[in-house]
């Protein structure tokens, strides 16, 4: 499938097209990352918060349960040089990287929302799913950015280092938000929301093992390569071959925040029920 989003979309449509419970929505906001650069996955810097958005689609399976659907972009970023910590500092690392998420899980609205009477505008939520999500490691050397997979800078694919194979720019995830709605009529809801994202990967950031010698790697991908393997602005043991490049004990993480909007399709016979508070339709939601 060449477009897992399209794919989505089409078919919670399919599944519901004319259904009084479906919604679709956009949302907007940032986000971050947490993995091997900067302090070694203990800190999330909010100056490397880059634009992220996300288009959903929403069916009410009840009034506090929905079957949710979404596609997210987002742009993740992080640096050694973030780090007061002087050995991190001096490694010198750095990554950019573009998300594409395609994810299906479970809404819990609590207590609930009742849009159609706007008894309950309000409702806190929770979402759980799975989804996966393409990554692509980059970094910038004079002004270039470079696909940093492809490189192999910590010696994948080469035959002094025969266990280390190219890694997936592909990663099943564990989504999880939380957020809080409010129904501004029978129509619209608006929505903030914070996310993370638990992936099985390490390689976010492309950094995960141990520092590899130059030679080889310049002779096999380029110098190119090889200056992007160890950027260490200072000699130093702690960036010679065989030395601790990443952690390699965790995987990496990503989180979010947005602001959303929703829209609510509605068939005929639920429309002006809301000009009658404290009234629900039988059936609606429950």
């Amino acid at each position: 499938m060449k477009n897992p989003a399209l794919f989505l979309v089409a078919a919670l449509w399919g599944v519901t097209l004319g259904a009084q419970n479906l919604e679709v929505g956009l949302h907007l906001g940032g986000s971050n990352y947490l993995g091997d650069l900067a302090n070694n996955s203990s800190t999330i810097y909010f100056r490397e918060t880059r634009p992220s958005a996300a288009g959903l689609v929403r069916y009410r399976l009840a009034r506090s349960l929905a079957l949710r659907g979404s596609f997210t972009w987002a742009t993740i970023s992080g640096q050694d040089l973030n780090s007061s910590e002087a050995l991190v500092h001096n490694r010198n690392l750095s990554f950019r990287s573009h998300l594409q998420e395609v994810a299906l899980g479970i809404e819990w609205n609590i207590p609930g929302i009742d849009p159609y009477t706007l008894a309950t505008p309000w409702s806190a939520y929770f979402f759980l799913g799975m989804g996966g999500t393409h990554f692509n490691p980059q970094a910038r050397l004079d002004g270039v950015w470079y696909d940093l997979q492809p490189l192999g800078t910590e010696g994948q694919g080469l035959p002094e280092y025969p266990d280390r194979k190219p890694y997936a720019r592909f990663t099943l995830v564990v989504p999880v938000a939380a957020g809080m709605k409010y129904a501004l009529n029978d129509k619209w809801t608006l929505s903030f929301e914070l996310g993370v994202r638990k992936t099985f990967t390490d390689y976010l950031d492309d950094v995960s093992t141990t520092f590899v010698e130059t030679l080889p790697l310049a002779q096999a991908r380029g110098a190119i390569a090889a200056q992007l393997a160890n950027r260490a602005l200072v000699d130093h043991p702690a960036y010679q071959p065989g030395a601790a490049r990443g952690d390699g004990a965790s995987t990496d993480w990503y989180f979010g925040s947005w602001v959303g909007i929703a829209y609510r399709f509605m068939d005929n016979g639920l429309r002006g029920a809301r000009k009658r508070p404290g009234r629900r339709k039988a059936g609606c939601y429950d």
